[in-house]
């Protein structure tokens, strides 16, 4: 396979692995478990793996990479456009290891450890931001229903609930002032 790329269509458990040669001529067409693809590609000669970049491809690229390959990442957007006919896996395979062969394809470096640990990080941080913001909103708008008007902000919800909940006289009904209560902010 000298001069020529593999195209692996990355699924959950099952890859499709199309192989082209230099005039991009299909010369191989397999599907094989994922973790048989490192083995598969083992014995074959150098040439280049293309994948696009999505859940699992650079863990599979690194490992490929160890071994020799010249491993070429792209966004799935850029592969969209090669894939010809009814989608399957092996179409999106072979569409996957044709632009790979493109002089002006752009590609994605793969990550290592320590970036897809803080790529990691950085996307929890958003999501538990993003679930804080929306607990503060259904507080504000269960507050809005009984006619209390919370102007946005944390501290601001905070302070408001703090005086609603705390005070000696019950603002609220008894079920939302508990309901309300386990859902306040620390």
């Amino acid at each position: 396979m000298d001069g020529s790329v593999l195209g692996i269509d990355l699924g959950k458990n099952s890859c499709s692995v199309v192989g082209l040669d230099a005039t991009d001529k299909v010369v191989v067409r397999r599907r094989m478990r994922r973790d048989t693809v490192i083995t598969y590609a083992a014995g074959l000669p150098a040439c280049g793996v293309a994948m696009e970049a999505c859940c699992g491809a650079h863990h599979m690229g690194r490992a490929l990479a160890r071994q020799g390959y010249a491993v070429r990442l792209m966004s799935p957007e850029y592969v969209r456009p090669y894939v010809k006919a009814q989608r399957n896996d092996d179409r999106d395979a072979e569409a996957i290891a044709e632009p790979a062969t493109r002089s002006t394809m752009r590609f994605v470096e793969l990550k290592t450890k320590e970036q897809l640990d803080m790529q990691t990080l950085h996307r929890i941080c958003d999501r538990l931001v993003g679930d804080r913001t929306s607990l503060m909103n259904q507080i504000r708008s269960l507050l809005l229903e009984r006619g209390y008007i919370v102007p946005q902000g944390r501290a601001k919800l905070a302070g408001r609930l703090g005086e609603m909940l705390d005070g000696d006289e019950p603002v609220l009904g008894s079920r939302i002032h508990r309901l309300v209560g386990d859902m306040r902010l620390r």
